[in-house]
């Protein structure tokens, strides 16, 4: 037994901390982002997507090597992309001021990009590691790992609800203050990778090959569970990118709802274990689709805040065990593929999730809300947005200007924050404290005085309409992912049923006792 596995432990649930502090807050911007910048949900959903892709292709890559070169390398490469990610994240509104609404996209997408290569290089490491010190109880201690990201949702939800946006509860500080408070995990983990010592992988001291490893990928059983967890990524995590987004524009507690779901997920997680010695991974992972499918639908068609709360409890228990107890079949069943089979399976994941959730559920979103909008054609004209974007082999959309749509429905009144901003900047400009005025600001002001205030009556409502129907469409949608994971789930049951049952397996290939 490795004398300092707590501390190894721990480290590694720092690092799903940093990396969920840091994925919890940045769901709180994206409505920050739209109004300082005017994103499109498409354009927020490809910078959230794109961190996710990096995240998933860092842990394919970084899983060749891991077995091989160990484990304290690549965590701390890990810290210092992390340190790095934050730099370029927060030098967006600078960017912008200077150089438009392109170089603020390539800078939030780039540190968010980075930050997902960070994450990926941890989540490489930390579940061959947790599986390796722990091999008597891998699914249960896995499942512990892992409520370090809902527990890292949480904190970046609580202080996204106390510091972030107009509704801040104690007071609104800069998105930049907010989102960098993920550092002080990441430090953390760091000062302890620096100074304890790792153990070798099970696949090294065993002197299992690369090709050994490789040769686990021939296995269809392997390869359908690949399948399963690109449909994990895009339900759990191309889920929770918009979530907060998608209820705060339906209930007003967007935050609280998403702090909510991650402590659902956060509490369950440490008691995996006797729930899995009662019913076998593949009976809890059914289980845990038909309350996600069930969830999704009900949040997709609630009307008021208490069916949503209700549905996304529902919802928070449906998605909490997926993806570590997919990591532990993974783990007891191909032992020989140590860091790779895991790494692979993490990373698929992560992928879809970042090409096909965040982006997908954010075309759904523009496509719904656009069309709702057009049936008052004239109100869309004056919000649409400036070109269109297209997902995959769907048709192409023009959605709703982020920036116009914040300008209407600003908390305060519409227009308040636009007027209050160019006042400020008028002000400055006066005083010779910038050299002219921020073109994408003046032609906003321009739009509003010139085109959308006289209309303002009758404009607000539809947009908020339309921004709302294209959330609860999205969600309903998004609903058929779970119930075929159903379906998919239920085959391996049957299979493993028809061939002696679920067995663990050691890495001499025999069923553990």
């Amino acid at each position: 037994m490795v004398d300092n596995r707590g501390k190894l432990m721990w480290a590694s649930f720092l690092t799903l901390i940093a990396a969920g502090m840091g994925f919890g807050v940045r769901t709180g911007t994206l409505a920050e982002w739209a109004g300082q910048f005017g994103f499109t949900k498409f354009e927020l959903g490809t910078i959230t997507g794109g961190g996710l892709v990096g995240f998933g292709l860092v842990i394919l890559v970084a899983s060749f090597f891991t077995d091989r070169i160990g484990y304290k390398t690549i965590l701390l490469l890990a810290f210092l992309l992390h340190v790095v990610s934050v730099v370029i994240t927060l030098s967006a509104s600078f960017m912008y001021e200077s150089f438009g609404k392109g170089a603020a996209y390539d800078c939030l997408y780039w540190g968010t990009f980075i930050f997902a290569i960070a994450n990926g290089l941890c989540e490489a490491v930390i579940n061959p590691l947790i599986a390796n010190i722990y091999p008597e109880k891998k699914t249960h201690y896995l499942n512990i790992l892992h409520a370090g990201w809902p527990g890292g949702l949480i904190l970046g939800g609580i202080v996204g609800y106390l510091f972030l946006g107009p509704k801040a509860v104690i007071q609104q500080l800069p998105w930049e203050v907010v989102l960098g408070l993920y550092l002080l995990p990441a430090i953390w983990y760091g000062f302890i990778v620096l100074t304890q010592r790792f153990p070798q992988s099970d696949v090294a001291k065993a002197g299992i090959t690369f090709g050994e490893s490789i040769a686990q990928f021939a296995s269809p059983l392997l390869l359908f569970l690949l399948v399963l967890h690109a449909c994990v990524g895009y339900v759990e995590l191309g889920t929770d990118s918009w979530i907060t987004n998608i209820t705060e524009s339906m209930t007003g507690n967007g935050f609280m709802l998403f702090i909510y779901a991650s402590l659902i997920m956060f509490v369950l997680r440490f008691f995996a274990g006797p729930i899995v010695e009662r019913i076998n991974p593949l009976g809890l992972l059914c289980i845990s689709t038909v309350l996600g499918t069930g969830g999704l639908l009900l949040l997709g068609k609630s009307q008021s805040a208490t069916v949503a709360w209700i549905a996304v409890t529902i919802y928070g228990f449906g998605k909490t065990f997926l993806w570590p107890t997919m990591l532990g079949i993974v783990g007891e069943r191909f032992p020989k593929g140590g860091a790779l089979t895991m790494g692979a399976l993490g990373g698929i994941g992560m992928l879809s999730a970042g090409v096909l959730g965040t982006q997908g559920i954010g075309y759904k979103q523009d496509r719904f809300a656009s069309e709702q909008l057009q049936k008052a054609q004239a109100t869309y004209e004056r919000y649409q947005a400036s070109e269109e974007k297209s997902f995959l082999f769907f048709k192409p959309v023009r959605g709703i200007d982020g920036l116009r749509k914040e300008v209407v429905l600003d908390p305060d009144g519409p227009a308040s924050s636009l007027n209050k901003d160019y006042a400020l900047k008028q002000e400055a400009l006066e005083k010779k404290e910038i050299e002219k005025m921020p073109e994408q600001l003046a032609g906003l002001k321009q739009w509003w005085d010139d085109t959308a205030a006289a209309h303002v009556e009758e404009d607000k409502d539809l947009v908020k309409e339309a921004n709302e129907f294209g959330g609860r469409m999205a969600l309903q949608l998004t609903a058929a992912v779970p119930a075929f994971m159903f379906v998919g789930y239920l085959i391996l049951v049957i299979y493993f049923a028809m061939t002696g049952g679920y067995k663990t397996l050691e890495i001499d290939g025999k069923a553990s006792k």
